[in-house]
């Protein structure tokens, strides 16, 4: 069955096409989720979350605005995003055993590990203002740069140009 044969069945809220639905994009969705949350029960999770969110807001799917596996994509995408941001995904994540770390920490040669370990977030924080925003969008958001753009309503040249001083900033703390 194709899309085109599958969306009218949708609509009708037919569980086989859902069915089907989910057999079609269950595996590209998950590389997008995983790709984000890195953790595999989670994007699990998340995956369950975006097809209940399709399932449940499919009248809101306007074909003359775009492609159907695009409007599905971004509801993975900020299903996820919404994980990531969540309070209780964030204290999940910084519950980790000490003991994980504790031979990376005891060995002063491993300063690349070191800052791995302590967060690279406690550098970043230290940027200016600006730096802290688009850093945080395009690396700990997971943001493509014309998302940025989107977001932060500047030009993509500013983005890229901005991005890169950012770095250079964030790359020079480090040295320190």
């Amino acid at each position: 069955m194709t899309q085109e044969e599958l969306l009218p069945q949708i609509y009708k809220k037919d569980d086989k096409a859902f069915t089907l639905l989910y057999d079609m994009y269950a595996k590209s969705l998950f590389g997008v989720i995983f790709n984000l949350i890195k953790d595999k029960e989670e994007a699990e999770d998340v995956l369950q979350d975006t097809f209940v969110k399709i399932w449940k807001n499919i009248d809101s799917y306007n074909e003359s605005k775009g492609r159907f596996f695009t409007w599905i994509l971004n509801i993975a995408r900020n299903t996820a995003i919404d994980k990531l941001r969540s309070k209780n995904f964030n204290n999940n994540q910084k519950n980790l055993s000490a003991d994980n770390f504790v031979h990376i920490l005891d060995d002063p040669s491993k300063t690349n590990n070191k800052i791995d370990t302590i967060g690279i977030q406690e550098f970043v924080k230290k940027l200016k203002p600006k730096c802290i925003q688009l850093i945080d969008l395009l690396f700990f958001k997971g943001y493509t740069q014309q998302e940025v753009s989107d977001e932060l309503e500047i030009p993509l040249g500013t983005v890229k140009t901005q991005n890169r001083n950012c770095i250079n900033e964030l790359r020079n703390l480090l040295k320190v």
